[in-house]
């Protein structure tokens, strides 16, 4: 059986991520037409491309139906508890930063850490009797870095559209999003919290903990992250 390697479908991760394979040696291309979502690689014997969409690959690996795959480090962090147990980093790939981040409304001038995020949750709540409103679609990674800087008092609210535009709504008071540049979020006049970001996101390269590959797709990945220039992952030979 091919060893099977999942990309993104569309878009510019689709296209960086050929380009950084194809300056290894390793060339993949779209087979067919476009909404097919058939691929192939060429440069190394024994491997099948799988197009799909970045937030699906996370699951895929999980599940063990790809061995190896390309996404951004912030959708396995999310959407995978206990993701390391599931899936193992084999190389940051370069491209694709993205910063996770809370920011808040440009006005709020003493908000600048989030030790006054915290302080300011605590006057929100006893003034208006509801806890202050953070809108994110990444629940599980704000939560957590909450939590491990004492933030209470706070309530998250999902997000599946323009997240920036929620505080301008009233629909939140604050914003946990991605941001390359944070040209939007000036636009919608809000503020990034002083400090690391949440999350310091890039496009990855991931082996899956789950598949349990046999000898010839052994020996596909070997050859592969040989090509590639990277250390064989735990698991991988």
């Amino acid at each position: 059986m091919t060893l099977k390697l999942g990309v993104p479908s569309k878009g510019r991760l689709m296209e960086k991520t050929f380009d950084w394979f194809g300056a290894h040696g390793v060339s993949l291309r779209r087979t067919g037409a476009e909404r097919e979502y058939s691929g192939a690689v060429e440069g190394i014997e024994g491997i099948e491309l799988v197009l799909l969409s970045a937030s699906e690959i996370p699951r895929e690996l999980a599940q063990g139906r790809i061995h190896l795959g390309v996404t951004g480090s912030d959708l396995v962090r999310e959407t995978l508890p206990a993701w390391d147990a599931l899936v193992e980093e084999v190389t940051p790939m370069g491209f694709g930063h993205a910063d996770l981040v809370i920011a808040v409304p440009r006005f709020w001038v003493d908000v600048e850490t989030l030790d006054d995020l915290d302080a300011v949750c605590a006057d929100f709540r006893a003034a208006h009797g509801f806890r202050l409103r953070i809108a994110t679609k990444y629940h599980r990674l704000v939560r957590m870095h909450l939590t491990r800087h004492g933030v209470a008092d706070y309530q998250l609210v999902d997000s599946q559209g323009a997240t920036e535009g929620t505080v301008r709504n009233e629909t939140a008071e604050a914003i946990a999003d991605i941001t390359s540049t944070g040209e939007t979020l000036r636009a919608n006049h809000l503020r990034v919290l002083e400090g690391p970001p949440v999350h310091a996101s890039q496009a990855t390269l991931f082996r899956s903990r789950r598949a349990q590959p046999d000898a010839a797709q052994r020996e596909a990945m070997k050859a592969l992250l040989s090509r590639l220039g990277v250390a064989r992952p735990a698991g991988a030979t």
